[in-house]
């Protein structure tokens, strides 16, 4: 499998690149800055970006998706922070940076398996409660998953934004912890780690799920 990553920003995130062994093209997870950079990372790889997916509309995350994408690539981001693209002041997020506009944006929902190119397919969880539409991503066949903002090695993400919903987050956070021991865990920021690591020492998830 070829999996990289992207980092350089000042806010640390977390732009990962995924393809299966041999795929020209590689799903792009949250390419929040740089699009020529990350663009740059794919082709000294020998690949192209087939697909991006979000994990959520945070600037951090999404603000240069449009850019990265340009005319012909899908976008893929829950209904919920959709929003931020088409109406911010609906979504209320209350940042107030403003985000690259997509030219091709596509919705998904919990549950959905989406195959977007590279070889991989990759299951939709609905997380809410960081943000309305935060999701992880299932690699299907690999025991990988993508937690956005909602686990982090040692942490968890915040839930005390503007439209946060912090019961919503307790909830996402014991459906995370359902999981298998064996999964690694890519975060939205930091080191990557595993189910079974943050159920043994992260002090918001002991005796979770």
């Amino acid at each position: 499998m070829y999996l990289d990553v992207f980092d350089r920003n000042a806010f640390g995130t977390n732009c990962w690149l995924i393809a299966a062994d041999g795929a020209a093209g590689a799903v792009v997870v949250d390419p929040g800055f740089e699009p020529a950079s990350v663009h740059a990372m794919l082709d000294s790889a020998g690949k192209h970006a087939s697909g991006v997916l979000l994990t959520h509309a945070h600037a951090d995350h999404a603000m240069q998706a449009g850019a990265f994408a340009g005319e012909d690539l899908p976008v893929w981001i829950h209904p919920a922070d959709a929003v931020a693209f088409r109406d911010p002041d609906a979504w209320a997020n209350g940042s107030g940076t403003p985000l690259t506009p997509v030219k091709d944006l596509r919705t998904f929902d919990d549950g959905d398996v989406l195959r977007l190119g590279g070889g991989i397919a990759v299951e939709v969880l609905h997380t809410p409660g960081h943000t309305p539409g935060s999701c992880c991503f299932r690699v299907e066949g690999d025991a990988l998953i993508f937690s956005g903002d909602l686990v982090f090695a040692g942490t968890v993400g915040r839930s005390d934004f503007a439209n946060s919903d912090p019961a919503a987050m307790r909830r996402s956070l014991e459906r995370f912890m359902t999981l298998p021991d064996e999964l690694d865990v890519l975060p939205g920021h930091g080191p990557r780690t595993t189910i079974a690591r943050e159920r043994a020492t992260n002090p918001f998830l002991v005796g979770t799920g």
